[in-house]
């Protein structure tokens, strides 16, 4: 038991060491607001695509698509999403509250603190798997956001399909994997420079992510959540990941594999549902909320997650 624990602390602390870095950096004023966002938008549109190109281009797919364990997914993540509405649907009347308190409850932050994470717990070689699954989900999340996001207001606005659609499509990390496949399949080699340059580029991806995460943190927040904010965080860190991952391990799911499927299932609520929901104007206040409640509490579901699945073998 304490060796798992020492593996664990090895696997989630520099992570969460990173984002830490970036909130004492901008609590020491040594990077600000703009910083956060100049390098969010630079991960999500540049270095971020190529690292999943990169991993994706080196994979052998005929090995790592599993068609039963997307399917596992998306139906896991879908029938929770229902779950979620159906049920916080009879006590939230507020339609801006709603689908805020949908998206927080299943939108995973996985393309940043999930690749991380999985990393560190499995290596390299799982990289190019849950790079692939991330190519999947993405669209997914996307979907049920929008539609979590305009249902419940769709007596106060109109919801413009157009623009959401093709938010989705020309997503660059979608995109990134769509160009990357025919490298994988037909064993295309990229020159050296074009190699070298492009690592440069992957290198930056995860630690200048984690510290912007860390640099959009207010933990005085925390002190005015409100009880939906903790509880669609519950949902999302605990109660999803416990079930999910035991649905998964009782469909046979085992080693890297069951790892990847928790690591989705316990991500913190990614950043982009607050940007979802000022922007379609839902309760802005109320998704930061998540996102930081759901990121700090991580650190310890992650943690006692990896040690359990590592104590009985299963990963």
């Amino acid at each position: 038991m304490f060796n798992n624990i020492i593996f664990t602390a090895n696997i989630v602390a520099p992570v969460f060491l990173i984002v830490s870095l970036g909130y004492l950096a901008k609590r020491l004023k040594i990077i600000n607001e703009n910083f956060v966002e100049v390098t969010s938008k630079f991960v999500f549109n540049v270095s971020l695509p190529v690292f999943i190109f990169l991993e994706i281009i080196n994979i052998d797919l005929s090995i790592v698509l599993e068609i039963g364990q997307i399917v596992y997914i998306y139906v896991g993540t879908i029938t929770t999403y229902l779950i979620v509405w159906f049920v916080s649907s009879s006590f939230i009347k507020d339609g801006k509250n709603l689908g805020v308190f949908i998206q927080g409850a299943y939108r995973s932050n996985y393309a940043i603190v999930g690749l991380a994470i999985i990393s560190n717990l499995l290596g390299e070689d799982a990289l190019g798997k849950a790079s692939i699954i991330l190519a999947f989900i993405l669209p997914l999340y996307n979907v049920l956001a929008v539609i979590a996001l305009t249902v419940p207001l769709r007596k106060e606005r109109k919801v413009d399909l157009k623009t959401s659609l093709s938010e989705i499509i020309f997503n660059p990390l979608i995109l990134a994997v769509i160009f990357a496949l025919p490298f994988s399949y037909f064993k295309i080699q990229l020159p050296e420079l074009i190699l070298t340059t492009g690592e440069y580029l992957s290198d930056l991806a995860l630690p200048l992510a984690l510290i912007g995460i860390g640099g959009s943190l207010n933990l005085e927040y925390i002190r005015k959540a409100s009880g939906l904010a903790f509880t669609a965080s519950a949902i999302k860190i605990i109660i999803i990941p416990i079930v999910l991952t035991y649905g998964a391990y009782l469909f046979g799911f085992r080693n890297d594999d069951l790892g990847i499927m928790f690591v989705i299932f316990a991500c913190p609520t990614a950043i982009v549902s607050f940007i979802m929901a000022e922007a379609m104007g839902a309760n802005s206040k109320l998704a930061g909320n998540i996102v930081l409640i759901t990121t700090i509490g991580s650190v310890f579901t992650f943690a006692i997650g990896i040690i359990l699945l590592k104590s009985l073998g299963l990963i």
